[in-house]
């Protein structure tokens, strides 16, 4: 009854991340001791100004102490939720593609268990859910801490739904139990499941016609200038993509910062420009929320 009161509660204040699913918050932890299993809701990790699902429950913790129904037990439950979540050491960082983060794929740093993490968490998405969950970013860190990122392939932001967000984190602590247990992979073992928002940044052109229907805040460099001199950025629609000549069309979305003023609608020659770049000139995409 607790978890669920508190389930709710960050329900709640998570809500606004993602217009089609609110987030949940998880991680799990591990540790050698007698196993006494619990789970508890950590708070958000941090407040997005992008729709992004974050799942983060303290899975099972091994520890030596009372049980839930024995003297010490609250104490023991309080210092688990003094325990804190380490912040991301990329975040504040500029993302780039690839980086395992807000730039996608996967980032192990050769640490040396890191590629059993990464095969058990593809397993699980191969075998429990369908083709339009995928994983967005994969990366961990050299404290013991995973962070996953699931993309939902079929919704307009890539917000996997909350129950989706929470079977894959139930499902993928199974298995890392499974290889502590092993020894594997540490005792220690933390992980952060959530969701991709519109600070990923999109491939070019690879997840341009995706996205096509939605503005996106584009940085460009102008064609045959000086790079630093002449970048730009605004606020597109997607018009056309051309793979062969590798380059792009953008026109104008009729957002708050395109129009003359407030109330005002694009003006016919705001309607009728358009921006072409090369793929090379396209220095980062991501999506627009008005």
């Amino acid at each position: 009854m607790a978890r669920a009161q508190a389930l709710r509660s960050l329900l709640a204040r998570c809500s606004t991340k993602c217009p089609a699913a609110a987030a949940a918050a998880s991680s799990s932890c591990l540790r050698r001791a007698v196993p006494s299993y619990s789970q508890r809701i950590l708070p958000a990790f941090r407040a997005a100004s992008v729709p992004a699902v974050l799942t983060r429950s303290l899975a099972t913790t091994a520890r030596g102490g009372a049980g839930p129904d024995e003297p010490g037990a609250e104490e023991d439950e309080e210092e688990a939720e003094a325990q804190e979540w380490e912040e991301d050491e990329d975040y504040g960082t500029e993302p780039e593609i690839g980086d395992g983060g807000n730039g996608g794929g996967v980032l192990l740093r050769d640490i040396k268990w890191g590629e059993l993490a990464l095969a058990s968490a593809k397993e699980v998405l191969a075998e429990h859910f369908g083709d339009d969950v995928a994983m967005f970013a994969f990366k961990v860190s050299p404290k013991g801490y995973v962070y996953v990122r699931l993309d939902k392939l079929t919704n307009r932001y890539g917000c996997p739904g909350i129950e989706e967000i929470e079977n894959f984190n139930r499902i993928y602590k199974q298995k890392l139990d499974e290889m502590i247990e092993r020894g594997e992979i540490p005792l220690d073992l933390a992980v952060e499941i959530s969701s991709p928002g519109a600070e990923r940044l999109l491939k070019v052109p690879e997840d341009l016609d995706r996205f096509k229907d939605m503005a996106m805040k584009v940085q460009y460099f102008a064609e045959g200038d000086d790079l630093v001199s002449d970048q730009a950025d605004g606020i597109f629609l997607l018009e056309s993509v051309d793979i062969q000549a590798e380059h792009c069309v953008w026109k104008l979305a009729n957002v708050t910062e395109n129009r003359a003023g407030k109330g005002r609608p694009l003006s016919r020659k705001q309607r009728d420009w358009r921006l072409q770049t090369s793929f090379q000139s396209v220095r980062k995409v991501t999506l627009y929320l008005d």
